[in-house]
């Protein structure tokens, strides 16, 4: 393997995990591919004030007054004054534990939270707004947190949990643009969220108290240390019955992380973001805000996944960061449109021309594809994507439209990014589509027990390493030894140290005959069929070692194809055939034995991926 600092290391003592060999990539000898206008920060009070400092007037973000209204801009002047009036508030607000968490849709007013709680330094626990009440309250319990900073929508889930001694809420549409806004009190009935012993406050009536404040010279936001290595994140992944797992972040791994990323993926103070996943998680939050706030650049926030286009037409944004499913979602809809339009030739053509043009290092793909690129909102260039995989076709047609792909690897342990393809190797990063590129600067990827192929589970070590879960140091040291974090992915090395995932190592399907079978690899086989919206492959039979799989029809396409949607029966009949044709692809002992047609959506995470243990067999008979 080229570019390997250690290709293979025989000594079981070099593994922690007790391995008896590794392959190992390190980012540091990837320095060819990395951007090199890195600004150096330790914290995000750091961050902040740096990009205050140069970007005062420029928009940090977009927001809307009313549902469907234009954009209206808040300058990174006012996101400094916000975080510093609200942090100053916070400050004597909150009780001995100096925990706060944050719930709701994604809004200037939640960022700005999120910053004032760090930079004030507290900790922060950011939490999925889809939970139920009970969910919530069980977060809130194991993080020992009694003050909540949440929307206007979510408020009412949490009216009856008591333990709840400060609720701040906030309002998606309206609650500040400019420093000489009037104080606006949207929500004015918050006396249903008062309980005996508990305190409501309107999210911008504390920002005029914190102003006050300042202004009779208050400067304990200001004077607030920050030790960039304590806990200052207590991210839940999951658990949200039971014992939940937090992930405790510090400000140096989001820092480190944001540096990291801006060596793979060059972002201009030019640059607009529309933010469309879910702000809790920490893919959006540390890539989708604050990254781009470092660069100086701005964000405009979606108002729900059914006006992403309208809403990119709006806001004329020239970079997005998505999973892989919206991605597929836009990519469908062009070949849709493509093919009822009877331009479907033309359209090949295009694509081949494109990629003739690009061997000689011509790119004309945004002439030719330019109605594509108008129906994007008429801007776009970047697209960044991950949490989950992306099939290389629909990578490069998009690189072969004109906008480049960036996908990467992590998970909330790493805050969150491992791996990324780099934007400056476009033509290598062409080439090798499907690949999730190569470790971070700061970081090294090692897998350990490869097999002939090289495949093996992966493991992580950098300074964007989580400190541990929080109150679980059992669950901790399953994961963690001598700073190397254990991912539970399953991957391999190319020729060149380019890493390629082929699935989680707790869904490996083993044959009675010891072949390795990764669902994840024959999922994104079958899912390409145009009669296959999703899948599910999975271990079935008294020996789970027969390969099986829960279908999602795309009923609108069968629809299409076939001027109406067969009965049950008939669609069953259908699928299944599909299913044996697809089989002919696949290796003997990989092929599927089991076929169950589904007639609902699966059960999904907020980012849409699939919740392997929710969506069992027995529910659809």
């Amino acid at each position: 393997m080229n570019d390997m600092r250690s290709t293979i290391n025989s000594e079981a003592t070099a593994n922690p995990f007790g391995a008896n060999s590794f392959i190992e990539k390190k980012g540091s000898d990837c320095g060819r591919y990395w951007y090199k206008d890195i600004r150096e920060i330790t914290t995000l009070k750091d961050l902040l004030a740096g990009s205050v400092e140069k970007h005062s007037e420029r928009p940090a973000f977009w927001v809307k007054e009313k549902r469907g209204g234009e954009y209206i801009p808040v300058s990174y002047e006012v996101l400094g004054h916000d975080v510093e009036a609200i942090g100053t508030m916070l400050l004597e607000l909150v009780d001995d534990e100096r925990r706060v968490a944050i719930i709701g849709e994604g809004s200037y007013e939640w960022i700005a939270s999120y910053l004032a709680v760090m930079n004030a330094g507290l900790v922060v626990v950011p939490i999925d707004k889809e939970l139920g009440g009970e969910e919530i309250k069980n977060l809130l319990d194991a993080s020992n947190c009694h003050t909540v900073i949440c929307s206007s929508e979510c408020a009412p889930k949490l009216s009856n949990i008591i333990t709840i001694t400060d609720l701040i809420i906030t309002e998606f549409y309206g609650d500040r643009v400019s420093l000489e806004d009037e104080p606006k009190t949207l929500l004015r009935d918050v006396t249903k969220f008062e309980r005996a012993g508990r305190k409501v406050y309107l999210w911008r009536a504390l920002i005029v108290e914190g102003e006050d404040k300042l202004a009779r010279g208050d400067t304990s936001f200001a004077d607030a240390e920050i030790d960039p290595d304590e806990m200052a994140v207590i991210l839940f992944t999951s658990g949200t019955t039971g014992t939940p797992k937090g992930v405790m972040l510090t400000h140096r791994n989001i820092t480190v992380n944001i540096m990291d990323v801006c060596r793979v993926a060059n972002i201009h103070p030019w640059d607009k973001t529309l933010s469309i996943l879910p702000i809790h998680h920490t893919y959006e939050c540390t890539l989708g805000m604050l990254l781009v706030l470092y660069r100086g650049a701005s964000t405009a926030f979606c108002e729900g996944m059914k006006y992403i286009v309208k809403n990119m037409h709006e806001a004329e944004n020239t970079v997005v960061i998505v999973v892989p499913r919206v991605l597929e979602m836009i990519h469908g809809r062009i070949m849709k449109t493509t093919k009822k339009s009877g331009k479907e030739k033309t359209f090949r053509r295009a694509l081949k021309a494109s990629r003739s043009a690009r061997k000689f290092g011509v790119n004309v793909s945004r002439t030719l594809f330019k109605q594509i690129i108008n129906e994007l909102g008429g801007k776009l260039r970047l697209v960044i994507t991950g949490a989950a995989a992306l099939a290389p076709d629909i990578c490069r047609d998009f690189e072969d439209f004109g906008i480049m792909v960036l996908q990467g690897y992590g998970m909330t342990e790493c805050t969150p990014l491992i791996t990324g393809t780099p934007q400056s190797a476009s033509k290598t990063r062409y080439d090798k589509s499907g690949s999730v590129g190569v470790p971070v600067e700061t970081g090294t990827v090692r897998i350990i027990n490869p097999d002939e192929n090289g495949i093996g589970e992966i493991l992580f070590k950098g300074p964007n390493v989580m400190l541990g879960y929080y109150n679980l140091p059992e669950a901790t040291e399953e994961v963690l030894e001598d700073g190397w974090l254990r991912t539970g992915d399953i991957g391999y090395f190319d020729a060149d140290g380019w890493l390629f995932l082929t699935g989680r190592a707790k869904n490996v399907i083993v044959t009675n005959a010891g072949e390795n079978i990764y669902p994840e690899e024959i999922e994104d086989y079958i899912n390409r069929h145009q009669y296959i919206s999703d899948s599910m492959v999975f271990a079935s039979g008294e020996s789970e070692d027969v390969v099986a799989v829960q279908i999602l029809p795309d009923k609108d396409e069968i629809k299409d194809e076939l001027g109406s949607v067969p009965s049950d029966d008939e669609l069953e009949t259908l699928i299944k055939g599909v299913v044996t044709e697809l089989n002919m692809g696949l290796a003997p002992f990989k092929r599927i034995r089991e076929v169950y047609v589904r007639k609902e959506d699966f059960v999904r995470t907020t980012t849409r991926k699939i919740k392997r243990q929710d969506n069992k067999l027995e529910d659809l008979k």
